[in-house]
């Protein structure tokens, strides 16, 4: 059975992505980082998801000699040029304070219109061998931004986030609901082919 390697320590992640590979019949032993506590965590210097992703699955691999997979997701705001982005999780200044992201993206949409608070998340997952091969996939879950956060669930930007063709936000949605639509999800299949063209 082939090793795979996913740049995370949430085990969330892992388990999504383990189901999903095993679910497509995939013969695969998805570790996550936690499997390498002497291996430090990679520095996101890339200016894209895709960059950000590569780097996590390139260094990973080339430190365990397997292949590895690593994501990098965000919000991308219509009226803000996409942004936050790639600096979704430090918006506010403070890598990974949910609350001051979320006050201060409301806080700067406090004035636009409905009509105008279109968003998605987005997610790019990269898969990298040991010899340098590399592939890319992305995810996307449209949507638009709540006025005011609405659910206990999720992370992040979710209690803001309406899916199209939703009544409730990300963060009113159980697991298993956003897991079906999600950004992440969506990138994670579209490594099925992926992973099965590579390691066979």
């Amino acid at each position: 059975m082939k090793r795979l390697i996913l740049a995370t320590r949430n085990a969330h992640k892992v388990t999504e992505l383990r189901a999903i590979l095993a679910g497509a019949g995939l013969d695969v032993e998805l570790v996550g980082a936690d499997a390498y506590p002497e291996i430090p965590d990679v520095k996101e210097t890339g200016v894209t998801f895709a960059e950000n992703a590569l780097l996590k699955a390139h260094a990973l691999a080339r430190a365990t000699g397997h292949p590895a997979v690593a994501d990098d997701s965000g919000l991308c705001v219509d009226v803000l040029n996409g942004a936050p982005g790639i600096f979704s999780a430090r918006w506010a200044g403070r890598h990974g304070d949910d609350k001051a992201n979320l006050d201060l993206l409301l806080a700067q949409l406090s004035d636009i219109a409905d009509e105008h608070r279109g968003a998605h998340f987005a997610c790019a997952a990269a898969l990298a061998l040991p010899d340098g091969t590399e592939r890319v996939v992305e995810g996307r879950l449209e949507g638009t931004l709540r006025h005011e956060p609405a659910g206990s669930g999720g992370f992040g930007y979710d209690p803001v986030l309406q899916p199209l063709g939703e009544s409730r936000t990300c963060a009113q949605l159980t697991a298993e609901e956003k897991n079906a639509i999600s950004h992440r999800g969506e990138a994670f299949r579209a490594l099925v082919p992926v992973v099965r063209e590579l390691l066979g």
